[in-house]
């Protein structure tokens, strides 16, 4: 007998097809749908209403428990797994993602899925367990306020020491992104933070030569 005979004779007694009884598969699906469902109610609790779309949660639930059936079926003979990646591999999926979260959500999916078919469900309730306080304790977590721009159009020259006074009082760091000076008039434009921007318009608008503020 040949070395490639034996490697091959190896090979496939080391993996045989191994016999999946009917409570495994029953099982392995019923824990992939229950999971499937709570991907189902936690998306719907988090994404906001907005980017919210019915039709991409249901396929979550979906992909959850065909990939879990998939997983058991390669299990159960190495040639038809084989065969199987080389048809999924010529899957491609078209659809753009409109919210990072949703890919996200498509991991987490394709994910429990997978661990359910290999029977580890104890991981993918732990996994999902653990997503789930990630997802609320980082959305909890406050974003820092976009700075707000401040255009000023004067007639007077030397206006921006004066403006620049101004905003000094409503913001505490502030910024000039842009001066655009003619003959006859002057603009600014002001980086800035502030909680008071009615107050600080009013303010710039009673300066001499001010034309315009927003």
């Amino acid at each position: 007998m040949s070395f490639k005979d034996i490697f091959k004779k190896s090979f496939l007694e080391g993996f045989s097809s191994a016999e999946i009884t009917t409570p495994t598969i029953v099982v392995a699906l019923g824990i992939a749908c229950v999971l499937a469902l709570y991907i189902f109610f936690v998306y719907r609790v988090v994404t906001r209403k907005t980017f919210y779309s019915k039709n991409f949660n249901i396929t979550l639930a979906i992909i959850t428990v065909i990939t879990a059936a998939m997983i058991l079926t390669m299990q159960s003979s190495v040639v038809l797994s084989l065969g199987m990646v080389g048809a999924l591999s010529i899957v491609r999926f078209r659809t753009a993602v409109r919210d990072p979260m949703d890919l996200a959500f498509l991991f987490w999916s394709i994910s429990v899925g997978i661990i359910c078919g290999a029977g580890l469900a104890q991981v993918a309730v732990i996994l999902s367990v653990v997503i789930t306080a990630g997802i609320l304790i980082l959305d909890q977590m406050p974003v820092a306020k976009a700075p707000m721009i401040l255009v000023v159009n004067s007639t007077d020259l030397d206006a921006e020491e004066a403006v620049c006074g101004a905003v000094k009082k409503y913001a505490r760091f502030f910024s000039v992104k842009s001066r655009n000076m003619t003959g006859q008039s002057l603009d600014l434009v002001v980086e800035l933070r502030t909680e008071q921007g009615s107050a600080l318009i009013r303010e710039v608008m009673a300066l001499q030569g001010i034309t315009s503020a927003s």
